[in-house]
């Protein structure tokens, strides 16, 4: 396609998306005049119009703006925020549903879509790379999404399934194809149904959330969109290997590349909500939810492998099956009907769902299923049975899709992670060693004693231990459970937050002994993950890994767990701490240094990326960030955090999710793939970047951490104070209340950022860094990083996408209400901005932000005039709450409103 076909293409797309967004537009207009009376659409009218004529320039519109908003009551307040939030989640909705048209559009035209598994593979063939190359990095690619919880997202169940139903009635839209005037008009009738219904219905729940609800959230995508589309995903590189590399079509890979996980129910770092109770309960509810999705297809498998024995042929496998289930369960037998008993895969698979259901309730009248495997079985003799006798279309298909689901999803459906502070282990192992100075003693110190503990078998007194002791164990000894009740597969790995030596991981190995989790050969079956999240430990990771995996004790554990090591990266406390630049190039040179120190140890090595939603907490689009990646780190294998935040974007719609996971697979089979002299980092590149970083840090450090004004500023210029009430999380959005922003977690720092439009987190210190790389190593190697180095490239491309979200004219305003501290940071804060953005203009050719992005920038623009009521209404609202003491109960639930509203509308929380 030539640039002017692409321009024409992406005014086409624009304008069907214009099209759709002006339809609900106009569709809520209607709900509110109809719900909410003329005044309340006349105001939410007048404010949208004058926002709009503000942002183009017109004088006047401005004070009629302010007119409109400055004094409203708080009943009044809350429906006008309520409207614009509502606008929010159905342009929300409506770009997804256009990213599913512009899907559809690629395989309509039968060209892959860029991104795509069979572009990418197009891109390996034409660079060479053989088939069975290939092949062997497809049947060891893992991609591993772990969901976790988020102290702001709680949008209930209800409203995520009424925007999933909004969604399919859009897709629906879109294909007019066939459809008669009346049923035209039944679609638009169920679509202002459920527009009107969702305005009916209060978005939050009134009390704070629970442990519980947060697993909830999590599972609706497990269960209602993921357990659909990744058996796709799997398909889909079967088709695009026969596409690309003429190879048959079959069954590519001998296990499935995904497997999920939560963090849902097993974060216990800052959590006292998080324990062993959490952790047995969300563990049952994964295996009841995902034996009840088997149950029900294989409900469904019933009624569609109807074939007779006076037909078709059946292997004597399913026969003797059949026989052995009624010899085993004979009253279960005489309950299918007569008319079924010429159909052997109907009588097969009403025994299959009767061991289902008993595994599901714990008991019944046959034996449950004790495991995935055993079901595998069963669907393996049907499978081969329809294989042999013309099955192939006639059912063989929808029992391969369950085979796929039941290896990707096993019993467990997701596995569990389990995450503790270290210095818990500290105290714990203390208690139990009765050695209160243990946690204070030298890291050397508490390495030998550790080691000596356990080489004798040194348990310390039963019953000697503390509440915060018991309760520790107490989570060790609900893995032994969790892995005798629900199997190995239900527990991820053991991950020690701030993980700084050897014997952190050495106390993990003796609490784990201590609860009696060890098998027959004495090992503690169990991965233990150390994460490293400042940018000291960061720069120290490689040499800690290298000790640890140096220690003797650890040495034998790994080799016990197949000599893999997996090692977290924190991207959030590092980049609060040092800022992104710093941060990003830590994590960088970390990995580096990680491969390098398990490779020399012979140790396989996962590097468990702890990504967030936002750029500045390491988001990035997903093919981008992957192949940004240093040579070596990803090696055919992805485990990635997917934060609450961004969860509904990613894994929303089915479409979405789809798409999702196959940009994730596509660029770790390209990375993994990719030519290493084109991966090679020039020394020069690493010098100019080790300049860049430090004196980004300097700033960034210099401005938050030792200007004496800068808390000061961050608590009266955010609305800090309204997140910190939102009862919405289950975790405390501060590890210690000492008034210090060392002690406030990256989330809500991240979020405050957002809600004031000032974004900091996600670009302050990189102009500063620039420049000071520009002066000292001049701009030529800087366009040649910029040109060729997908490391930079993407770090430039991810903070001008920030800075084109950011608006200081706004935060101005914001800024207003810091008084003194206002007058002296916000001038430092644009000083900032201005010299980042010229920079990046400049290293990428471009005259504003976002020039390549054309679509991403109309978005933008697009939802900026909305965003800036909300946001100049939270600015006087804040105002009138601070100056009564904050004690204005009724305008504390406006803000919290206008909170929600400017995260829809930026589409960022934390």
């Amino acid at each position: 396609m030539t640039d002017r076909e692409d321009a024409v293409a992406v005014q086409g797309d624009w304008e069907l998306l214009r099209r759709d967004v002006n339809m609900l537009g106009s569709l809520l207009g209607e709900v509110l005049r109809e719900q909410g009376g003329e005044l309340l659409f006349a105001t939410v009218e007048g404010a949208r119009l004058a926002a709009r004529r503000r942002r183009k320039g017109d004088p006047p519109a401005a004070a009629e703006l302010a007119e409109i908003l400055e004094g409203l009551d708080a009943g009044r307040a809350a429906e006008v925020v309520r409207a614009f939030s509502a606008y929010f989640a159905l342009v929300n909705m409506g770009e997804r549903v256009h990213r599913i048209r512009r899907r559809r559009a690629y395989l309509k035209t039968g060209k892959p879509q860029p991104g795509s598994l069979e572009a990418v593979l197009a891109g390996l063939a034409e660079r060479g790379t053989a088939l069975d190359r290939v092949r062997e990095v497809l049947s060891r690619l893992r991609v591993e999404p772990v969901f976790t919880a988020h102290p702001t997202e709680a949008v209930r169940r209800t409203i995520l399934a009424k925007e999933q139903r909004i969604a399919r009635l859009l897709i629906d839209r879109m294909e007019k194809t066939g459809r008669t005037p009346q049923e035209d008009e039944i679609l638009a009738a169920r679509l202002r149904e459920e527009v009107t219904t969702l305005w009916q219905t209060a978005e939050h729940p009134g009390t704070g959330r629970t442990v519980g609800d947060e697993v909830e959230h999590v599972l609706f995508y497990l269960t209602d969109v993921l357990y659909r589309v990744a058996p796709v995903l799997e398909e889909s590189v079967d088709r695009a290997m026969a596409s690309v590399y003429c190879t048959v079509r079959s069954r590519e890979i001998s296990r499935p590349i995904l497997s999920f996980a939560s963090w849902v129910g097993g974060d216990m770092d800052g959590n006292p909500n998080v324990g062993p109770e959490t952790i047995l309960a969300t563990l049952a509810r994964h295996r009841e939810l995902i034996l009840t999705r088997y149950a029900d297809e294989v409900r469904e498998l019933f009624q569609h492998l109807s074939q007779s024995t006076s037909r078709v042929g059946v292997d004597p496998e399913v026969l003797d099956r059949c026989r052995r289930y009624a010899e085993a369960a004979p009253e279960v037998d005489r309950r299918i009907p007569v008319r079924h008993r010429d159909m052997p895969y109907r009588m097969l698979l009403w025994h299959m769902w009767e061991r289902l259901d008993s595994a599901r309730n714990g008991a019944g009248e046959v034996p449950p299923y004790r495991s995935a495997e055993e079901l595998a079985d069963d669907l393996a003799i049907i499978a081969a049975s329809l294989e042999h006798n013309a099955g192939h279309n006639a059912g063989l298909f929808r029992v391969r899709r369950l085979e796929r689901r039941l290896a990707i999803f096993g019993f467990h459906l997701a596995t569990l992670d389990i995450r503790q502070d270290a210095s818990v282990h500290r105290r714990t192992a203390a208690a139990i060693l009765g050695d209160p100075a243990f946690p204070e003693l030298p890291r050397a110190a508490r390495t030998e004693r550790l080691r000596e503990a356990l080489e004798a078998g040194e348990m310390g007194e039963r019953g000697a231990l503390d509440d915060e002791a018991e309760r520790t164990l107490g989570v060790f000894q609900a893995v032994v459970r969790a892995r005798e009740e629900l199997g190995e597969g239900a527990i991820g790995p053991y991950i020690i937050s701030m993980a700084q030596g050897a014997d952190d991981a050495l106390a993990v190995l003796l609490l784990a002994r201590r609860a009696g989790l060890t098998d027959a050969a004495g090992q503690v079956p169990l991965d233990v993950a150390p994460l490293f999240e400042t940018v000291p430990d960061l720069a120290r990771a490689g040499e800690t890994l290298a000790g640890l995996l140096n220690e003797p004790l650890y040495r034998s554990h790994v080799r016990s767990r197949g000599d893999r090591q997996i090692v977290m990266l924190g991207y959030s406390d590092s980049s609060k701490e040092s800022g992104i630049a710093a941060s990003r190039w830590a994590l960088y040179r970390a990995e580096g240094e990680l491969t390098h120190a398990a490779g020399k140890a012979g140790v396989d090595l996962t590097l468990f990326h702890g990504r967030g939603g936002t750029v500045s907490r390491g988001g990035s689009k997903p093919r981008a960030g992957i192949l940004a990646e240093p040579p070596g780190a990803v090696r055919g294998r992805l485990r990635v955090t997917e934060q609450g935040e961004i969860i509904h974007a990613k894994y929303g719609l089915r479409g979405i999710a789809l798409r999702t996971l196959e940009l994730t697979t596509g660029a770790v089979l390209e990375a993994t793939l990719r030519d290493p002299d084109e991966a090679v980092v020039p020394a020069e590149w690493v010098t100019v970047m080790d300049t860049v970083a430090g004196a980004s840090r300097a700033a960034y450090r210099g401005l938050v951490y030792e200007n004496e004004l800068f808390f000061r500023y961050f608590r009266e210029a955010t609305p800090i104070d309204v997140i910190e009430r939102l009862r919405i999380g289950s975790r405390p959005p501060v590890r210690r209340r000492t008034g210090r922003i060392e002690d406030l977690r990256a989330i809500p720092w991240v979020f405050s950022w957002v809600q004031n439009r000032h974004l900091l987190p996600g670009w302050l210190g990189l102009g500063t860094g620039l420049a000071a790389g520009l002066a000292e190593h001049g701009e030529e190697v800087f366009r040649a990083m910029a040109a060729r180095w997908p490391f930079f490239a993407n770090l430039l491309a991810d903070v001008e996408m920030v800075l084109a979200k950011a608006d200081l004219e706004i935060g101005a305003r914001y800024a207003g209400l810091a008084g003194e501290a206002g007058g002296v940071i916000f001038p430092k804060i644009t000083a900032e901005y201005d010299r980042t953005r010229e920079l990046i203009l400049r290293l990428r050719g471009t005259t504003e932000l976002l020039e390549r992005e054309p679509v991403l920038r109309r978005s933008i623009r697009l939802r900026n005039p909305y965003v800036d009521t909300i946001s100049l209404l939270q600015v006087d609202l804040l105002r009138r709450w601070r100056a009564g003491g904050r004690e204005d109960a009724a305008l504390e639930r406006v803000l919290k409103s206008t909170v929600r509203g400017i995260a829809r509308g930026m589409q960022n929380t934390g």
